[in-house]
């Protein structure tokens, strides 16, 4: 299995967009469904132990976000209970469409993130990090998103970290970022995912083979017809 870096990634997306003409909007789409069934295999609603299958979604202000929203819109059609912490929205007509979709499911939005740490891990059985994906620079983040993530680096219920985990470097193994126990791959696994030990998924079983072949990706198996697999 090879893994890919920050360049790599944005050329394997360009590629689909130009030159296979895969949209956006797909292409989110198909991610997010996926990340809705790995949350499912990692979290099945029987292991909950909270009454309520509550699970708060947070979503960046970019692509990694807009996946986000699509993930909650797919865990609620599963019955799950997401809430939804989109604390920097964008004025792309794509990403409203998304934020759109989940209102018209009835998912909350918070209006803030509690920053008393109890509430989180009293209210929801995991956290779900949409926030910063390979489009952010490291190092660069910015308000709200550094707050969220040191409150995210104190809770104590389960996070599920889509594509990168928010705050680590794409290209490296992660320092002092938040410890996710799931890590959903797109694509293909990035480098940061090297060292990384808790449970990881690769999910969104749809890349050309020309693609897979022109960047050596090597991608496992996929089992039967899953649109994921467990790495």
């Amino acid at each position: 299995l090879s893994l890919c870096s920050k360049k790599e990634a944005a050329v394997i997306e360009k590629e689909l967009l130009k030159e296979y003409r895969f949209g956006q909007q797909q292409l989110i789409e198909i991610w997010g469904h996926a990340c809705a069934l790995a949350i499912s295999k990692a979290f099945p609603l029987s292991a909950f132990s909270k009454k309520q299958p509550t699970v708060l979604v947070i979503c960046g202000p970019e692509q990694n976000g807009s996946v986000g929203l699509v993930c909650a819109r797919h865990l609620r059609i599963f019955e799950y209970e997401p809430t939804i912490f989109y604390p920097k929205r964008t004025q792309i007509t794509m990403y409203q469409d998304f934020t759109t979709q989940c209102e018209k499911m009835d998912i909350p939005f918070l209006s803030y993130l509690p920053t008393e740490v109890q509430l989180i891990n009293d209210a929801y059985n995991i956290v779900i990090d949409a926030i910063l994906g390979t489009e952010s620079d490291h190092g660069e983040e910015q308000e709200p998103f550094t707050s969220i993530l040191s409150t995210l680096k104190q809770v104590k219920i389960p996070i599920a970290s889509v594509d990168v985990p928010s705050g680590w470097d794409v290209d490296k193994a992660n320092a002092d970022g938040i410890t996710p126990e799931v890590l959903i791959s797109l694509n293909a696994p990035k480098k940061c995912a090297k060292g990384f030990s808790g449970k990881h998924f690769l999910a969104g079983r749809f890349l050309p083979y020309d693609i897979q072949k022109k960047f050596d990706l090597n991608l496992p198996e996929f089992p039967g017809t899953d649109s994921l697999v467990e790495l």
